[in-house]
């Protein structure tokens, strides 16, 4: 089994499901131990009140290879953090990756509205998921994570910076929350390189999540009957497509070089050669541009 993280503990904040359940899986695949935090447990759920919990990820981890360690965080509360930082040191005595993947905050959005019919409360709720909660972590975990040159920070959004920019995301409140996770990336790789360590922006393309599965009406195993909804969902990609493009930085030695970009996984798997599960390499965001954007008949024919 090739097991090139062995020995690396990583934290993936978020890991509950979708893009972070897989990024910890996997980390873990690859011989990391992996401590995967979320609001939802066995015995209570979050605000998202979906099933999946964050034992199921510590167990799917582990089941791949690596050790998977469940802890029930809320990133909004500061000292739940610190005390999960204190004991990925104790039990560990180093960090060698974070992983950013926080926002629970889709139930709270308001699309296609203009700002001033954009319900307050929820609006600024989703900023705090998005944003503070990254914030938070990185304020405990990367005194951790410097104490040893090499480590890694990957702050997950939706969007690089130039998709981003040239974009409008449909919200006001989702748009400034997918580019301050970008900016985060920019402004943690400035205060790491000093200590010799790297952070980076990273987007899936269209992800089949848990829930964008259960949106279409299929499963994995039907996936692309989604297409007669939506005939561009050809070009969706799993959740491990992500998660391997974090593998494939973190096994890099080289991967200082990539300090402070805002990266798509499309573009990582052309670089490294990594695959999705079905051994395919989606470009969703070429695919964005050439295809949707110019108004052509969905085929993912060359873009995967």
């Amino acid at each position: 089994m090739n097991s090139p993280l062995t020995g690396t503990v990583a934290l993936v904040a978020g890991a509950t499901r979708g893009a972070g359940r897989q990024i910890a899986v996997q980390l873990g695949a690859a011989g990391a131990t992996v401590y995967a935090t979320g609001r939802t447990t066995r015995d209570r759920r979050s605000e998202m009140n979906r099933p999946e919990t964050i034992e199921e990820t510590a167990e799917l981890v582990t089941a791949a290879g690596g050790t998977g360690i469940a802890v029930a965080v809320d990133h909004l509360d500061p000292e739940q953090v610190r005390e999960l930082v204190e004991r990925i040191d104790t039990e560990q005595g180093r960090l060698d990756v974070l992983v950013n993947d926080i926002w629970g905050a889709d139930p709270l959005i308001t699309w296609e509205k203009p700002v001033w019919e954009q319900p307050l409360d929820a609006g600024f709720h989703t900023l705090r998921l998005a944003v503070d909660t990254h914030i938070i972590t990185s304020h405990f975990a990367l005194p951790l994570l410097i104490r040893r040159p090499g480590g890694l920070v990957v702050e997950i959004g939706d969007g690089t910076k130039a998709y981003n920019d040239a974009t409008y995301r449909l919200s006001v409140f989702y748009d400034l929350a997918k580019v301050s996770v970008n900016r985060l990336g920019f402004t943690q790789a400035h205060e790491l390189a000093p200590h010799g360590c790297t952070a980076v922006a990273l987007t899936p393309g269209w992800l089949r999540s848990e829930s964008m599965l259960e949106h279409f009406g299929v499963t994995e195993a039907n996936w692309r009957d989604g297409a007669k909804t939506d005939p561009h969902f050809v070009m969706s990609e799993t959740p491990a497509f992500v998660g391997r493009a974090v593998v494939a930085l973190a096994a890099d030695p080289d991967r200082h070089r990539w300090n402070g970009q805002s990266l798509d996984a499309g573009s990582l798997a052309q670089e490294y050669g990594f695959t999705d599960l079905d051994g395919t390499r989606p470009h969703f965001l070429r695919y964005h541009e050439e295809v949707i954007k110019r108004g052509r008949p969905a085929d993912d024919s060359g873009y995967r």
